[in-house]
């Protein structure tokens, strides 16, 4: 169960705990979510996601899980072991391998994290998946990679806020739509291309937004949180 009711999930884009930490004493477990990636996993490991629980927040562990499904399937059974609310994998791992992550969340002897899969990442284009030789466009991938995911048993997504529509329309209310790519009004875009504003992207259909620089990054972060929810309050 979700501890805040802000649907905002703060990316700790850091090098490193020490500069994570400077932001996550400005910030209590109400007022945000807060996300854990690759980097700063390698870096600062399990303990700090531990220390992140222990102090209250909801933590989103990113890292995109995707090997065989035995590996990932134990790689999930140690996240939950963490306590953390939300885990993903990429949904481009295939259909045994999402079947063996739903059967570790399933099994988690603590609370079951919510468990959801990448389609395809925000920083990707048309051109880009066409030089892997994907020729299905954008969107009929994202459509796709979420039939295959729900039809396993996953709860949801990792998606850009500009696909969300056509999902809920396709898939109903029920899964969660995880999205990055937020860019308040006057932030930079940076590497994302398929974007949109907060208040666009939950207008839309989207669950949580993932937002990273224009918050941790911004003169003020706390103060940028804080006008990102409540110009999020009313819808």
């Amino acid at each position: 169960m979700k501890q805040t009711q802000s649907r905002i999930i703060v990316a700790l884009d850091y090098q490193d705990s020490n500069q994570a930490d400077l932001f996550v004493k400005t910030v209590t477990p109400e007022h945000c979510a807060l996300k854990v990636g690759k980097e700063l996993f390698t870096s600062a490991g399990p303990q700090f996601v531990e220390r992140l629980v222990s102090q209250g927040f909801d933590v989103f562990l990113d890292l995109k899980f995707h090997d065989i499904p035995h590996t990932v399937n134990k790689a999930i059974t140690a996240a939950c072991n963490l306590g953390v609310w939300m885990v993903n994998v990429h949904a481009l791992g295939g259909r045994e391998m999402l079947l063996a992550a739903k059967e570790a969340v399933d099994s988690c002897s603590a609370q079951r994290p919510l468990l959801i899969a990448v389609s395809v990442l925000t920083s990707m284009n048309q051109a880009a998946l066409s030089e892997l030789g994907i020729d299905k466009p954008v969107a009929q991938l994202v459509s796709d990679l979420t039939q295959l995911s729900l039809d396993c048993g996953l709860d949801g997504m990792v998606c850009s806020a500009r696909e969300v529509a056509e999902l809920r329309q396709k898939f109903g209310a029920k899964p969660i739509f995880v999205t990055p790519g937020i860019r308040p009004t006057g932030s930079e875009n940076n590497d994302q291309h398929r974007i949109m504003t907060p208040e666009q992207a939950i207008q839309t259909g989207s669950s949580f937004l993932v937002i990273g620089r224009p918050i941790t990054q911004h003169e003020h972060p706390t103060r940028a949180l804080q006008q990102i929810n409540q110009s999020l309050a009313n819808l």
